[in-house]
């Protein structure tokens, strides 16, 4: 594998999502594909720098990246929430189905156009609004990175203006929708992403290899080099065939950061409705709990076939220790300080152990159902 193929914001992606073939498998085909996905998690080494960590200017500009991208998702969320009318326009269309005209919501895809054609100063629009003008606000902004902006403002705006519109038809007076948010992972598309894994010795110890990312440094965008904790469970699940890799999204937090690949694959599956048709259909009950995490039962014919209760080890335990420890340390401090937060690594370690345990039952859960493939979950 030479390197990342991210999918774009245009028809290419779904070009190479489908090879090529328009129709590849048949109307009733397509009813019983169902899509599985998963998420691949690559961590960026932000260790120290004698160590083969990422110096802190890398650090820096990868925060001053996320800034500044969720500075022009407001500047868009704006502008659109200025103009309701047009995210809320019906347009003319044919219908090769039905064979005759029809109209639909304006597509994003539509909406970006016409967005870029009013904010953004180019060849064939020169002028752009004045109170809107995209380009003087972010000069030098890869278009990539506009685009993507552009589409989760999109979302976002659509999303305030229909929660708005039920609140007020309810006739409620608490609960009306706030203004969104413009904070969000940014996406890294193929303009903006680089990761090759060819040539990469796997057995030496510091592993080299490097993410190439287009990020802003504060003055100008620039292509940087990142080192990755790469290792074999990384490359297992990136080189598996089965899974096809799309565009990964950039998750910095205060400690870390890293780049996680939603991976998807089409799967053959049964409706329900066709499942429970079947007089030998067997059906897996899961029952969630807390000293047992859950109780598994599968039955057949009316019989219990299985059952398998999944204990939580000492967990419940565990964490009522580190709780009574945070409680005792914020009696110690007194009264906290507002924008503070206390035990931050203690709260850490607690939210790693709910999450592994919340994988691990959901591992148990899957093998149960693998061994009765022709199931129904309750």
């Amino acid at each position: 594998m030479s390197g990342c193929q991210s999918k774009k914001l245009d028809k290419k992606a779904q070009r190479q999502y489908t090879g090529g073939i328009r129709n590849f498998c048949s109307h009733r085909e397509r009813r019983c594909m169902v899509q599985a996905t998963r998420t691949t998690k690559l961590l960026l080494d932000l260790g120290k720098r004698d160590q083969g960590g990422a110096n802190t200017d890398k650090q820096a500009a990868l925060t001053a990246t996320v800034e500044v991208l969720n500075r022009a998702r407001a500047f868009y969320i704006h502008f659109f929430l200025a103009h309701p009318d047009k995210l809320a326009e019906r347009v003319s269309y044919f219908s090769e189905k039905h064979q005759e005209g029809r109209e639909r919501l304006i597509s994003p895809n539509e909406l970006l156009t016409w967005a870029e054609a009013l904010t953004v100063s180019t060849r064939s629009h020169p002028h752009p609004l004045p109170s809107y003008n995209f380009s003087d606000q972010f000069p030098e902004f890869p278009f990539i990175y506009r685009r993507s902006v552009i589409k989760d403002a999109i979302g976002k705006a659509r999303s305030y203006l229909s929660h708005l519109t039920n609140w007020k038809a309810s006739g409620k007076n608490k609960g009306q929708p706030g203004l969104p948010g413009a904070t969000n992972h940014p996406t890294l598309y193929d303009e903006a992403f680089r990761l090759d894994l060819d040539g990469t010795d796997l057995r030496p110890n510091p592993r080299t290899c490097f993410a190439r990312l287009k990020i802003y440094t504060g003055t100008a965008w620039e292509w940087q080099n990142y080192p990755v904790n790469l290792n074999r469970y990384f490359e297992a699940r990136w080189r598996d065939p089965a899974w096809e890799n799309q565009s990964p999204k950039l998750i910095l937090r205060k400690q870390s950061a890293a780049l996680h690949f939603p991976q998807v694959k089409e799967v053959k599956a049964k409706k329900v409705k066709e499942s429970k048709e079947d007089p030998h259909l067997v059906t897996v009950a899961v029952d969630l709990n807390v000293k047992n995490l859950a109780v598994i039962t599968v039955r057949q014919d009316g019989r219990i076939i299985e059952t398998a209760f999944v204990t939580d080890h000492g967990l419940d335990r565990h964490r009522y220790g580190h709780l009574k420890c945070i409680a005792k340390k914020q009696w110690q401090s007194g009264t906290p300080v507002k924008g503070e937060h206390s035990n931050q690594q203690i709260w850490r370690h607690v939210r790693r152990m709910n999450e592994d345990a919340a994988d691990k039952v959901a591992r148990i859960i899957a093998d149960v159902c693998e061994v009765s493939r022709l199931c129904a979950a309750l």
